[in-house]
Order: structure tokens, then C-alpha cells, then sequence
């Protein structure tokens, strides 16, 4: 079977120490403790010639300068005293069981019980009733609920005989010192009760406190033993552990199992032949049982069912303890201490020195919450104390094994002996450690574990004290295992100055606690301290996501820029200063512009609402940046598609310029930079100016006088955005936008005159419009120019017909007359041009394809006859038919539109003529109940009028009312009253 592990835990550390052989020559056969308050506790000792020692220990904190090596320096243990010695009988005391609540001891000699007082002040007194007695044990209870009361159950009729029987053999009201008592009070507490093995009997037996009539219930004297029960058992019982209703018994056969209640039995698991004696030890932290069979332990419940798996042990014990969630188990001089749950050996401890010279007795104070355990030879006892959980952490993490310590502290907490904040604590402190021993990214990982940990604490690494953030630095040292906090370059060197001197040590001999890994492979400074920083950078980036104080974020995000500055991450620094952020400026400011960082800087100054100096930088950065090339740190992160994303460095600044220009309302500071911006890039001008993301717009004109002359296609951008987004109705706007669309327009066609005259070949493409077209604008000048000049009708026709008078621009004209009234001469331009393009002079060919863009836009304005008549022979009818015959469409069309038209008012017409005959004809009748609905009178044969809304009024009233008005108070006039017609019904 494999050998358990060995862990270099500390559970346990010496307290006392006594030397029975100064007292007595006997062995020490039983042992028993009982913890009277937290400053003492009283340890029972049996000897092999039927001698009782009584000690006193007190189980307090020992000093921690005399933790160290107890077991080594008896002359240090000295909280241990022998308070008296008793003498039993003349053999081997065999158990001791101690009813400390009561102050009662029974102790099992000889065969016989013995009883006596806690504190061995009253003489001992034999049980003469019980003889050949074997094995004792006293019932334990884990919960009220899973316990019967057999005190209850004694007074049935099926148990009254034996009690009788029993009371009879020591006579009414008799004591059991014999002395009569006349007037006595039974007190029956079911929790004194005890079992007894003799022969093949299982008795069960209560102690029955007495109280002195007119006495308080402290004032207990001796007890009477009444028997509760009797089981048959089976012969050999060697150990017997009482648990809630079950009595666990071993023999050398197996574990058996009876129940206390109804007396039935049942066999637990049978031992095969040659196996060791079975032992039996009952787990108070959990209320199992530990069965023991040579050096296997199996740990059951109550019912005597596995509840965990097996201990192994790396010999047969001698004797078995419980302290907290450990088993301690003693044999040749030393004890070991065994993990329930892993089964790991936590720690081994040599107290009996060379040769023992007989077993080893071990004791606990059968308490969940007990911390102590004692150990005896045959000529000494040794006291442990389980040291605090937070000693037990120490020494871990001074001997270097954090993953032990924190698997420590998870178990505690998961049993509920630490809280969730020690946890915690223990990562951050685990952190430091690693941090000092020069492992950063396990120290942050450590950290990020810690809820506890304030990214304040990590401050004085990156930034020499003083500083502005000083004062938030928690002076906590948590438990001293590390030097106090020093820059991240001091660590660093200190750490390498601690490997050289460990590497000098090693080689004289001299084993150090510093990671062999650097030993063998001393690292670099450099590398070090890239570690050191990209571990702290990582632990400040996800304490961003945290909720801290408006302070400790501006700590945050500040020295989260000075890393990544020494890391000269640019990504990361713009990334940072653009977004949200709590970084201080003043802090960065001359760092930033002293390692010429100046688009990080610009990014912060925006951030933080410094528009004008971050715009001074973004200036600044076109005004330097040469016709080499930027490569932009978002493209280059991003994905590639066959070769490096670079971009223009001045693009970039007036890209960046123009987000903060299209948010910024001070027309001061947008018009200021919008010159430099508009030489880079004159979409970006056009996006600061018609930007919709201010909330107050920029004045017209103030805009109109900063923008260059030059720069045409901003002008005409801006006022079509003034009109036709902002729906602007200044005429002035209008009149500016038309002129200036005019004048790009002959600009536009002389232009488009002059290539053709360098290129004859292209006549037949001339037409009535440029193709030229820009990054502002998707469609050519003059078609935005004729769309315009037929939309709007607040600019000045005669004003832009006076600038284009001497042009080409023959549409336009046709347009503007049209504006002014004059059809007459709108049709003769058109057909001017017609005659233009199908016949055109000196000996030019016929320009089909523009006469057919001409019909296809003005067509519906020419009589198709003469069209028809004006096309050449020589003109393909594949070119002109689809036009004429839209031509002709439109004419049918718009003659049946009339004729539409025509019918449907004559309709409306007739339907008017008959609803108001229908209203004069209408009939009302009168009687003599029927009343004026204006002054309620009646009437008769009074005259009267009826509204349009049925109402009826005498004619009094309707004079005074009017025949406008009704009763109601609507006027028919102003609110006309319309009802279905004939027309509206069909």
C-alpha cells in the first residue's frame, strides 16, 4: 500500500513537558484531559500500579521568542505543575473517563469502577455492584435530535424491574458512599451516561445527581448510578466507542454495531484471519469514527457507513488523537499528524527520545473545538498545542511554500475557521513575497485574487514617496514578512544583489531560501524589470474596472501612463488618454512632452476638455510632419491585408483636429483652425462646418467671411447644408449659393470647351453638363446647379441670369426665364438649342446624343409635332424613339390628368348644389312640448330657426344669436360643418 505524503506543514508546537520518572517508576497506561476555562486544563494520568496524577497546564499563547524547538528544551516548558497523586488500586489503570461538568471522574481498574472528584480531593470510592467490567466508554451526543432519551425511556414498564432491582441492592435514599439521606432531590441529567462491557453483557448505566433539599443546583453532591438498560453483546469486546444512539464495539472478529434504543445488532465489516487487533477511535470535529486495523484507517458515520476515504499511516500506532481536522497518532517516540480528508502527512514530531521502552498513550479533549493534545511514554508527558491558524500560515510563508499556505487557508475557510477577508489578506500577502523574490506575474496573479488589496498599496512601486498620492497608501505591512515598499527598480536590484550573494553562499556550502532557477540561471536586470512593469501594468488595468474613490482613480490611471511610457507603448498611451479617463495632467505633462510622446498628450488635453491646447498640438504635429510617412498604431494592431496600413501624418492630425472642431461651439477656436485644417483636407473642413454634434451651431455668417475664397467647394458645401439641412430661408444664403454654383458652372464648361478643342475626337461627347465631380460632391456643378435653380425660389433670378447672360449655359437660362415668367422665351431657347445640337454649322456633325438628353429633361415643354419635324433623316430613330414616345406619353397623359380633373369638379359641383337643397328641404316638427334650445321657451306657434348642427331656436334668440352661430357656440364660418354627399357615400 503506498506510503502517505509528507507535507512541512507546523500544526502543532510543544507546550509542556513533565518527567514522571521523578515521581513515579510505573508506565503510564491511560491518559485523559479536560479543559476547565483557556487558562487551564487538567490532565489525568494512570499508571501501571493503579497510581492517578492530576496536572495543570495552561494552554495560552506561548511566547513567540519560544516557539521554536520545544521539544528539545524541557527546561523552557515549565507551565505544567502536579497539583496531587492518588492511588486507585494495586494494577493497571485501564481508562479514565471524566464528567468535568459535573466534576466527576469513573476509573476503570482491575475489572472494577472507580469514582471520584475532578480534582482528587475526596477519597476513592469503588462501584462493588459491577465487577468484571472490560471495557467502558461514556455516551456523546452530536445533536439533541439525533439522540433518544433513556432517562425517558427507564421509567416504561420494561425497564422498571432492573432499576428496581438495582435501587433495591443499594436501598431507598441510600448514597453511594452508604450514608442515608432523609430528605434528597433526584436530578436526572441524561447526558451523564455510560456503558460498561462485562462478560457478554452491554450495560447501560445513568448517574443521577443528588441536591441537598433547600440547596441551589450548584450544590451537587454524590450521585446514584442507575442501570437504563441491558444488551445482550458478544464475547471479546476490546474497544467501544457511545455515539448518539449507537455503540460501536470491536473484536478481533470485526466491528459490530447495537443500538441503545431497541438492542438490535448488526455487523459492520468481519476482519479476515491474521489481521491486527482493531481499534476504535470516535472524531468529534465531524461525530464520525476512525476504525483502525493495523495501520488503515476507515472513517464511518454514526451508522457505521464510510463517509471518506482511508488513512494510511506508516505504522500500526500505538495509540490515536483528533485535534481540529487532523489525526494525530503516536508510536515509538514520535507523532504524526494526518489530514482527514487528504490523508496527507502534515507534520512528524520526535518527542521520546532513544529508546521508549514501552507504548505510547495520546489524549484530546474530545471537543470540536479543542486545540490540545497530550502525549505520554512510559516515563514522561509531553503537552501540545495546535497553533493559531494564522502561526500555521506564517510558517509556511517563511518557508517559502505559498501554494501550501493558500491551500491552507481555503481549507480553514471552507470549514469555516477563517473568514472569506483572510483569504484575501493571505493572497496579498503571498503577492509581496512573490514580488521581493523577483516572480512578478505570480504576484499579480495573486493580487487580482485579493479583494482586499487596494491598488493604492502598489503606488510606492511605481512612484518615488513623496508624491501626490503618498497619503493613500495604506501603512499596513500585513504580517511583516516583507521589506516595505520601494520602487520597482530598487526591488530589482535588491533582489539580484540577494541572488549573487545566495550564488557565493551556495558555493560555500550554505543552503539559502532563494529559487534555485535563478541560481542556476542568474536573470537580467533589464529583463527583470520589463517583467516587473508589464505585471504591475496588468494589475492597474483591471483595477480600472474596480469601483475606487475619484483619488485612487486619478493614482490609477496616471502611473498606469508612466508604465506604459517606460514600456514605450504608444498604442496603449494613446488608447488610454482618448478614452475616459481620471488621469492627472499636471502629473503628465512634462513627461509626455519631454519623450516628444506629443499625440498622447494632444489625446489627454482632449480628454479632458483642453481643446485648444490639444488643437495647438494637433497644429503643430501638420505643421512638422514632413512628406514622410506616419504608420498609424491602430492599423498596424489591426488585421493586414497585403501590406502595412500607412497613412499620411498630416491627414492624421487634421483628422484628429477636425472630431474635436465638429464638437467645439466657440466659433473663435473652429475658425481659428480651420484654415490649416482645410489646406490638409477639405472634407474635414466641410465635416467641422455642417457637423451636427454641437449643440449651438456656428453663425452663418461669420463662417461665410473666415472661409478662404479659394476653397469653392467648402463655400457651396456649407450653404447647400444651411439650406437644404438647416432649411435656411435667407434669400441672401440662397442668392450666394446660386452665384457661386453659376459661376463653377462656366468655369466648369469653358474648361470642358478647352479639352475638346486639344481633343476634336471628343465633339460628340460634349453635352450639357461637366462629369467632373470631387470628394465633396457626388454629382457634377451644373446638374447641382440646375437642380438648385429649379428648387428654390428665394434667390434673385435676374442677379444670376446677369452672370451667366454671356455663357453656354443654355438650361440654366431656360430655368431662370422661367423663374422671371417669360415662357415664350424659355421654349425659344429650347428649341434653339434642339436646333443646336441636330443641326449645328460649319460642318459639324449632328449632335445626337445631346438633343436626346435635351428632350429627355425638357421635352414636356415642346410641342412633339415640331420636334419631329426639326429631326434630320440621318438621326437614328433607336436614339430618339424612346424620347418621343415619352413625349407623347406625357401629352396623353397630362390631357387625361385634365380631363380627370374637369370630371371630378363638376362632381363636387353637382354634390354641393344637392346637399344644400337637401338642408333647405328638411322638415321639422313642432309640438307644444317642443322648447327653444337657446332661452328654453316655448314654442308653439312662435316662429323659429333650425342650424346646420340640428339645433332650434325661437326667432328672438335667433336674432340675437345670428344665423352664423349656433346655440353650441360654433360658428359655421369660421368651423364649416361638412356632412357626406352623394359623391363621398358612393
Amino acid at each position: 500500500m503506498a506510503k502517505p505524503e509528507l507535507s512541512a506543514r507546523t500544526v502543532l508546537e510543544p507546550l509542556s513537558f513533565f518527567n514522571l520518572s521523578d515521581h513515579s517508576r510505573a508506565q503510564v497506561t491511560s491518559l485523559a484531559i479536560y479543559t476547565v476555562s483557556d487558562s487551564q486544563c487538567l490532565i489525568y494520568i494512570g499508571t501501571q500500579f493503579g497510581a492517578l496524577f492530576l496536572f495543570s497546564v495552561n494552554p495560552g499563547n506561548p511566547n513567540d521568542e519560544t516557539r521554536s524547538d520545544r521539544s528539545n528544551s524541557p527546561s523552557v516548558l515549565q507551565n505544567i505543575s502536579l497539583l496531587r497523586k492518588v492511588v486507585v488500586g494495586n494494577s493497571s489503570v485501564e481508562s479514565i473517563q471524566v464528567f468535568g461538568d459535573i466534576g466527576k471522574l469513573l476509573v476503570l481498574l482491575g475489572g472494577f469502577l472507580f469514582t471520584v472528584d475532578s480534582l482528587l480531593l475526596q477519597p476513592v470510592k469503588r462501584l462493588s455492584f459491577l465487577r468484571g467490567i472490560s471495557v467502558i466508554t461514556r455516551r456523546l451526543r452530536s445533536s439533541e435530535s439525533e439522540c433518544s432519551n433513556l432517562s425517558a425511556l427507564s421509567n416504561s414498564s420494561e425497564y422498571t424491574s432492573t432499576s428496581q432491582r438495582f435501587l433495591q441492592k443499594l436501598g431507598s435514599g441510600i448514597r453511594a458512599n452508604g450514608l442515608k439521606m432523609k430528605e434528597t432531590v433526584q436530578q436526572r441529567v441524561d447526558n451523564h451516561v455510560f456503558s460498561v462491557v462485562i462478560g457478554k453483557r452491554l450495560v447501560l448505566i445513568e448517574l443521577v445527581l443528588i441536591n441537598r433539599v433547600g440547596k441551589s443546583d450548584q450544590d451537587i453532591d454524590d450521585g446514584s448510578f442507575v442501570i437504563l438498560k441491558e444488551i445482550q453483546c458478544i464475547d471479546g469486546v476490546m474497544a467501544m466507542v457511545w455515539l448518539n444512539d449507537s455503540i460501536i464495539v470491536s473484536t478481533v472478529n470485526g466491528y459490530s454495531l447495537f443500538s441503545c434504543v431497541t438492542g438490535q445488532s448488526g455487523v459492520i465489516f468481519s476482519l479476515p484471519d491474521g489481521s491486527g487487533l482493531p481499534r476504535l477511535k470516535l472524531l468529534c470535529k465531524e461525530w464520525n469514527l476512525l476504525l483502525l486495523v493495523d495501520n488503515v484507517g476507515i472513517i464511518a458515520n454514526a451508522h457505521g457507513q464510510p463517509v471518506g476515504g482511508s488513512l494510511v499511516f506508516h505504522s500500526k500506532p500505538d495509540s490515536i488523537g483528533e485535534i481540529s481536522s487532523y489525526v494525530v497518532v503516536a508510536r515509538d517516540g514520535k507523532l504524526e499528524l494526518y489530514h482527514k480528508k487528504t490523508g496527507t502527512c502534515i507534520q512528524m514530531v520526535t518527542f521520546g527520545g532513544e529508546g521508549v521502552g514501552g507504548p505510547c498513550v495520546v489524549a484530546d479533549e474530545e471537543d470540536r473545538t479543542g486545540n490540545l493534545v497530550v502525549v505520554a511514554t512510559p516515563t514522561k508527558v509531553v503537552c501540545f498545542r495546535k497553533l493559531p491558524s494564522e502561526e500555521q500560515i506564517k510558517d509556511l510563508l517563511r518557508k517559502k511554500n505559498f501554494k501550501e499556505a493558500i491551500s491552507l487557508v481555503e481549507e480553514l475557510e471552507s470549514e469555516g475557521e477563517l473568514s472569506k477577508d483572510m483569504l484575501s489578506f493571505v493572497h496579498a500577502q503571498v503577492g509581496f513575497l512573490l514580488l521581493f523574490d523577483l516572480h512578478f506575474e505570480e504576484a499579480v496573479n495573486h493580487f487580482l485574487q485579493s479583494e482586499a488589496m487596494q491598488p493604492s498599496e502598489v503606488f510606492p512601486f511605481i512612484m518615488r514617496d513623496p508624491n501626490r498620492w503618498s497619503l493613500l497608501v495604506p501603512r499596513n505591512r500585513y504580517w511583516g514578512l516583507h521589506p516595505p515598499p520601494a520602487p520597482l527598480e530598487d526591488v530589482v536590484d535588491d533582489g539580484l544583489l540577494a541572488i549573487q550573494r545566495a550564488i557565493f553562499l551556495r558555493k560555500a556550502g550554505v543552503e539559502t531560501v532563494v529559487d534555485d532557477a535563478f541560481l542556476l540561471n542568474p536573470p537580467s536586470r533589464d529583463n527583470l524589470l520589463e517583467s516587473a512593469i508589464k505585471s504591475i501594468t496588468r494589475y492597474l488595468e483591471v483595477s480600472r474596472e474596480k469601483e475606487l474613490t475619484p483619488s485612487v482613480k486619478e493614482g490609477v490611471d496616471t502611473l498606469l501612463m508612466y508604465l506604459y511610457r517606460a514600456l514605450n507603448n504608444v498604442y496603449n498611451m494613446e488608447k488610454l488618454a482618448s478614452s475616459a479617463n481620471s488621469c492627472v495632467v499636471e502629473e503628465l505633462e512634462t513627461l509626455l512632452d519631454d519623450s516628444g510622446h506629443l499625440r498622447t498628450l494632444a489625446f489627454l488635453y482632449a480628454s479632458k476638455g483642453m481643446s485648444s491646447k490639444a488643437l495647438g498640438i494637433w497644429r503643430v504635429l501638420a505643421r512638422h510632419y514632413s512628406s514622410g510617412l506616419w504608420k498609424d498604431p491602430v492599423m498596424e494592431s489591426g488585421p493586414q491585408d497585403g501590406g502595412t496600413n500607412i497613412v499620411s501624418g498630416k491627414e492624421t492630425a487634421a483628422a484628429e483636429a477636425s472630431k474635436l472642431l465638429e464638437e467645439s461651439s466657440d466659433p473663435g477656436l473652429v475658425l481659428q483652425h480651420l484654415g490649416w485644417v482645410a489646406d490638409i483636407n477639405q472634407v474635414f473642413a466641410v465635416q467641422v462646418l455642417t457637423s451636427e454634434k454641437r449643440v449651438n451651431q456656428l453663425p452663418p455668417d461669420e463662417v461665410i467671411a473666415a472661409i478662404d475664397p479659394k476653397k469653392v467647394e467648402i463655400f457651396q458645401r456649407y450653404l447647400q447644408w444651411l439650406i437644404e439641412d438647416q432649411e435656411s430661408y435667407d434669400s441672401q444664403f440662397h442668392t450666394l449659393y446660386a452665384l457661386s454654383l453659376a459661376k463653377s458652372a462656366i468655369e466648369a464648361f469653358q474648361s470642358e470647351i478647352a479639352s475638346q478643342n486639344l481633343d476634336p475626337g471628343r465633339t460628340e461627347e460634349t453635352n450639357i453638363s461637366d462629369h467632373r465631380t470631387s470628394l465633396i460632391f457626388q454629382s457634377p456643378v451644373r446638374e447641382r446647379l440646375q437642380i438648385f435653380l429649379e428648387a428654390s425660389d428665394l434667390y434673385d433670378p435676374e442677379e444670376v441670369l446677369d452672370l451667366i447672360e454671356g455663357s453656354e449655359l443654355w438650361s440654366e437660362k431656360a430655368i431662370l426665364y422661367k423663374k422671371l415668367g417669360q415662357e415664350a422665351l424659355v421654349l425659344q431657347i429650347l428649341a434653339l438649342l434642339l436646333d443646336m445640337y441636330l443641326d449645328p454649322q460649319d460642318g459639324k456633325e449632328p449632335m445626337f446624343k445631346a438633343a436626346v438628353r435635351l428632350l429627355h429633361n425638357h421635352g414636356e415643354s415642346l410641342d412633339p409635332l415640331q420636334v419631329l419635324e426639326r429631326l434630320s433623316p440621318d438621326m437614328p430613330l433607336q436614339l430618339a424613339s424612346e424620347t418621343i414616345l415619352r413625349m407623347l406619353r406625357a401629352r396623353l397623359h397630362h390631357y387625361r390628368q385634365g380631363r380627370i380633373v374637369h370630371n371630378l369638379s363638376r362632381a363636387l359641383d353637382t354634390d354641393a348644389s344637392l346637399a344644400i337643397l337637401e338642408e333647405k328641404s328638411r322638415h321639422v316638427q313642432i309640438n307644444d312640448e317642443s322648447l327653444c334650445d337657446s332661452c328654453h321657451a316655448r314654442l308653439g306657434t312662435k316662429l323659429f330657426a333650425m342650424y346646420p348642427d340640428d339645433t332650434v331656436v325661437c326667432y328672438k334668440c335667433f336674432r340675437r344669436q345670428g344665423e352664423s352661430t349656433s346655440v353650441t357656440g360654433r360658428n359655421f364660418k369660421q368651423d364649416v360643418l361638412v356632412k357626406p354627399g352623394w359623391l363621398v357615400t358612393r
